[in-house]
C-alpha cells in the first residue's frame, strides 16, 4: 500500500514539472532498482497518513487565508527572532532568516515554536538540486497541518535574495498554478553549486544556511527511492536561537 502511495506521490511531482518524512530508529524502505528524478521543481509534497504517532493540538490557533497577515503582523511583535538551529542525525546547521520576507520568516518561527518541524523529515532529496523538508508520512504531521491552518503565504520575492547555493526557500502546493504563493510548511535548501536560478521570482527565498552547510551536503547524498524519499528517514528538530 505504501509503495502505491509513493508511486502516486511521484506522479504528482512529475506532472507538476511537465506543467511548467521523533523516530528513534529511522524507518527503512525497500530500495528501487533504478532512481528516477523529478527535475528542477519544488512542489509541496502531498503525503498520505501512515505510521503510529499522535500529537496534542489543543493549544494551536487555526489560521485562515483571511486572518493570516494580520495575525503574523501581531505575532512578530512578541516573536522577532530570525536565527534557528536545525538538528539531524547527520549533525546541526544554522539558518539565518531574512527580515525582508517578513511573512515567511514569522510563519517559520511560529511553526518552529509550535513544534511542527520536530514532527517532520527531510522527505525529498535531489543531490544535484535541493533537499526539501517539513513533511512526513505520520498522521501526527497531517493533524498538525490541519490544526495550524489551510493557507498560503503570499509571494515575497526579493531580487537581493535569489536561489543561490545554501539559500532557503518555501515550496509551493502542486495545485498552485495561478500565483506564486508559498506552502505554509515545506522548505527547501539549494545544494546546486551554481544555484537554482530558474526558481527565482516563482519561489520566495527567505533565509540562508550560515553554519553547517556540510551537514546539508551529507543529507543531499543519501540514497532515495524513485520518488526521492530517503530510504532511511531523516528526522529534524528545530530550535529558535534568537
Amino acid at each position: 500500500m505504501k509503495i502505491a502511495f509513493r508511486v502516486s506521490l511521484y506522479f504528482i511531482v512529475l506532472t507538476l514539472f511537465w506543467a511548467c518524512k521523533n523516530d528513534p530508529e529511522p524507518r527503512k524502505y525497500p530500495q528501487k532498482s533504478q532512481k528516477t528524478k523529478a527535475k528542477d521543481t519544488i512542489p509541496e509534497v502531498i503525503i498520505p497518513a501512515g505510521g503510529e504517532n499522535d500529537v496534542d493540538v489543543s493549544h494551536i490557533k487555526t489560521l485562515t487565508q483571511e486572518t493570516l497577515e494580520d495575525y503574523l503582523e501581531k505575532y512578530e511583535i512578541q516573536n522577532p527572532e530570525s536565527l534557528v538551529k536545525v538538528k539531524t542525525r547527520f549533525g546541526d546547521f544554522k539558518i539565518q532568516l531574512f527580515a525582508a520576507e517578513k511573512l515567511h520568516r514569522v510563519n517559520f518561527i511560529r511553526l518552529t515554536k509550535l513544534g511542527y518541524y520536530d514532527d517532520t523529515f527531510f522527505h525529498r532529496v535531489d543531490s544535484g538540486f535541493v533537499v526539501q523538508g517539513g513533511n512526513s508520512d505520520k498522521p501526527s504531521t497531517q493533524k498538525l497541518r490541519s490544526k495550524i491552518g489551510d493557507y498560503l503565504i503570499p509571494n515575497e520575492y526579493n531580487p537581493l535574495h535569489k536561489n543561490n547555493y545554501g539559500f532557503v526557500g518555501m515550496a509551493k502546493p502542486p495545485s498552485q498554478k495561478v500565483s506564486n504563493a508559498s506552502s505554509a510548511f515545506e522548505f527547501y535548501i539549494v545544494v546546486k553549486k551554481d544555484g537554482a536560478h530558474h526558481l527565482d521570482k516563482e519561489f520566495t527565498v527567505f533565509g540562508r544556511v550560515i553554519e553547517g552547510m556540510e551537514v546539508v551536503e551529507k543529507i543531499s547524498q543519501v540514497e532515495t527511492d524513485a520518488s526521492e524519499w530517503p530510504l532511511s528517514n531523516i528526522q529534524m528538530d528545530i530550535d529558535v536561537l534568537r
